[in-house]
């Protein structure tokens, strides 16, 4: 079976035929012609027009590897002469403006990009870097423009970090039970950027306020200010993942203090490698460290007071009424305020400055949480460890829309791939 044979089933161009190929200089070259009396169409307004004149040389597009072999389409450009738009080029199916990559070979880098490094990508189908990430950008800015944004219900908003230096990007998830994906990604983590959030997803889609009815977040009160103005009738979840990092942070900070203390004095600093003794769930420590927080509870130490408190503030998640919720919050919160622990004194009046907002996890029936969140910001972290980091924000974004944005894709007539 010839190479056109297989090209003619796997794809059809509207008023061009594939003529010949030729084996040249170990690749392969496939000629294009124009119909007879067919009219070429604008590039601009992609209307019929007559003909101008055509290029001396042609132009090559490149074109899907056949068994190792780089495969190009070779065509000879015509100007038309539009009515609307001027002498102009004439627009190709197989392309867009004056690219020379075909469609099909775009798409095709693009589906081999989802799982391999670019770079990868790039060697195996002996391609540039450039054109693996031109290719994905195609795709992505395609998935934007066709997906639907008026069945986003819930949505959790989150930062992570994309370089060293304190260099955050936001990430906006839809946290939907049938559609987990990501939404938009701005550069920063201020008031500024997640107002963009708001009116780029606006202009997409008018209602897209209206139909938000959960928002999950943490306590940055850049985010905390923007959610409260945008979509003030939305049940604002705290997230429940950061309320604990809380708990282990100041948990620490009361060890280290008391560790030091007992140095200073010069008693015996028994506390020494027992941090995650303390920072671990209890069915997640090995058999040491059990030995020795058994040990360390019998002892009348500070941190152990501020360990009992941690452990006692974990049945308030077991409740389901807000009303009961609140009950043990107010006096937990005395309690801890009555303790002389400074650390943990600092993280009841936080809970006490943000009781409204983590009561609303009880109203949302637990059914929101930053737990997936923090799901997709590790994929995000993998997608990054497997392109060996980016250097510039505009190709995160795109690879991070590529990864998680779950965009639908331009249809061919055979998938290549």
């Amino acid at each position: 079976m010839r190479v056109i044979t297989v090209l003619n089933r796997c794809m059809k161009f509207k008023c061009f035929v594939l003529e010949k190929s030729t084996f040249e200089e170990s690749r392969i070259v496939v000629d294009v012609q124009p119909r007879k009396n067919s009219k070429p169409r604008c590039n601009t307004c992609q209307e019929p027009a007559a003909t101008y004149d055509t290029a001396k040389e042609a132009r090559e597009f490149e074109f899907i590897p056949i068994w190792g072999f780089p495969v190009f389409l070779c065509y000879q450009m015509r100007r038309v002469s539009c009515a609307n738009c001027g002498v102009t080029v004439e627009a190709v199916p197989w392309a867009e403006g004056k690219q020379r990559q075909t469609l099909h070979h775009r798409a095709f880098l693009a589906g081999w990009a989802e799982d391999l490094p670019w770079k990868r990508v790039a060697e195996r189908f002996q391609t540039s870097w450039q054109s693996v990430y031109r290719a994905v950008q195609w795709v992505v800015e395609y998935g934007l423009e066709h997906r639907r944004l008026d069945n986003v219900e819930a949505i959790g908003v989150d930062e992570v970090q994309y370089q060293k230096g304190h260099k955050y990007l936001t990430v906006v998830y839809q946290l939907d039970a049938g559609c987990r994906r990501l939404l938009w990604v701005g550069k920063d983590r201020t008031i500024k950027t997640l107002e963009g959030f708001f009116s780029d997803m606006t202009d997409a889609e008018s209602a897209f306020k209206d139909n938000v009815k959960f928002v999950c977040s943490d306590m940055w009160r850049a985010y905390l200010r923007v959610i409260r103005e945008q979509v003030p009738e939305a049940l604002h979840v705290l997230d429940r993942f950061h309320i604990r990092k809380k708990f282990s942070e100041a948990m620490d900070t009361v060890r280290r203090q008391e560790v030091a203390r007992l140095r200073q004095r010069g008693e015996d600093p028994i506390l020494t490698k027992s941090r995650w003794c303390f920072l671990k769930k209890r069915a997640n420590l090995t058999s040491p460290q059990r030995l020795l927080l058994k040990d360390l509870l019998q002892m009348n130490l500070r941190t152990v007071r501020a360990y009992l408190l941690t452990e006692q503030f974990e049945h308030f998640w077991t409740y389901t009424s807000p009303t009961w919720a609140a009950k043990f919050l107010k006096a937990w919160t005395r309690q801890t305020m009555y303790s002389k622990i400074e650390p943990m004194k600092k993280v009841a009046k936080m809970l006490r400055r943000h009781e409204e907002l983590i009561l609303n996890w009880f109203r949302a029936r637990k059914q929101i949480n930053n737990g997936i969140t923090e799901g997709l910001n590790l994929n995000i972290k993998l997608a990054m460890r497997k392109a060996r980091g980016f250097r510039s924000y505009d190709v995160a974004r795109v690879a991070f829309y590529h990864q998680l944005g779950k965009l639908p894709k331009p249809e061919f007539k055979h998938q290549f791939w």
